[in-house]
């Protein structure tokens, strides 16, 4: 492998994204002998964005939606040319969201179909994931599991709520129906996240090592 793989993790909030995440992020560490890059779908990069991606993201409306795209595209730009393409020459890089996600919030915020989110992100972003990981689960449970998290602090209540999300995974699904309408997001596997942490995490290596995409064991002495 000329360069180390880049893996997304996306699917409903609550769904085990920063888990699973974690999880492949110390089995690369401990395999690759790399430490890998962590990143988010928003790493604040592009500094005159950041007023624009915090309104349009927690007070998303008609007049800042937009500028609430221009600055996600500013954003992304930056992370692909400061961060993620650097770094993939030295190790893994594993992002907490990217694009699926974007895509859904303009279409269950703002009425806007997928495509033309898209078509307003993607030659901003100058790389293709190895492999997009879709973590699956009914609705009723990713938001039972983010209603625990910190004692349900950081519960959005115009997001982080069942008929929203309802809409976010149907956006979501209808994204993943039609992957030739969105290169960018490259490859997907589909992972039922309603099972135990372990075998999410399991078939998640599986689905890796499907595309090549693990490192080669050493072997062992005999």
């Amino acid at each position: 492998m000329n360069v180390f793989p880049f893996i997304v993790v996306e699917g409903l909030d609550g769904s085990g994204k920063t888990t699973l995440r974690k999880g492949l992020f110390r089995l690369f560490e401990h395999l690759y002998g790399v430490t890998p890059l962590a990143v988010l779908t928003t790493n604040w990069l592009a500094p005159e964005a950041a007023p624009d991606l915090v309104e349009g993201k927690y007070r998303p409306a008609p007049e800042n939606r937009d500028r609430y795209l221009a600055a996600l595209r500013a954003d992304k730009q930056a992370s692909v040319t400061r961060l993620i393409v650097p770094s993939l020459a030295a190790r893994p890089v594993i992002a907490d969201r990217w694009l699926i996600s974007e895509l859904a919030f303009f279409a269950v915020k703002h009425d806007q179909p997928p495509m033309e989110t898209y078509a307003k992100l993607a030659d901003a972003i100058d790389v293709t994931p190895s492999l997009t990981i879709v973590l699956e689960t009914a609705t009723e449970q990713s938001m039972a599991r983010a209603a625990g998290r910190t004692g349900g602090e950081d519960v959005r209540k115009d997001w982080d709520v069942i008929d929203v999300q309802a809409r976010v995974r149907e956006a979501i699904a209808e994204i993943l129906s039609c992957p030739s309408a969105f290169p960018k997001i490259g490859p997907t596997a589909r992972i039922d996240a309603s099972q135990e942490r372990a075998a999410v995490l399991r078939d998640a290596w599986d689905a890796l090592a499907g595309h090549n995409l693990t490192p080669a064991l050493p072997m062992e002495e005999v």
